[in-house]
């Protein structure tokens, strides 16, 4: 049986991809390597994740889903409305280092 507080306790109530601050009633139980890819319920396995993060990474594996952030300015850059925003100011992008909360020991 998962101990939803213990998981949330694992990075100090934060999401363990974007480092946001969650809820345990809003936590979701990610699994960094999936059921479907061997992984198992052993805790060392368990992070805790929001919403957003647990639904983009999906059934992938930490290293996948470091891919497919990667990949998103590259994606976001092809849609028009993006970069009208980029030219007024409306918003800026943000490198990122590719690096997960939990990877710059956020816990």
């Amino acid at each position: 049986m998962i101990n939803r507080q213990a998981v949330h306790n694992k990075h100090n109530g934060h999401c363990a991809y974007c480092g946001k601050e969650i809820d345990v009633k809003e936590m979701q139980v990610d699994h960094a390597v999936p059921k479907v890819n061997g992984g198992t319920d052993d805790f060392s396995n368990l992070m805790p994740s929001c919403r957003r993060c647990n639904h983009y990474k999906r059934g992938e594996d930490v290293k996948h889903f470091r891919q497919l952030l990667t990949g998103l300015i590259l994606r976001l850059r092809k849609i028009y409305i993006y970069n009208v925003a980029l030219d007024y100011g409306v918003i800026s992008e943000q490198g990122w280092d590719g690096k997960f909360y939990f990877e710059k020991g956020g816990s």
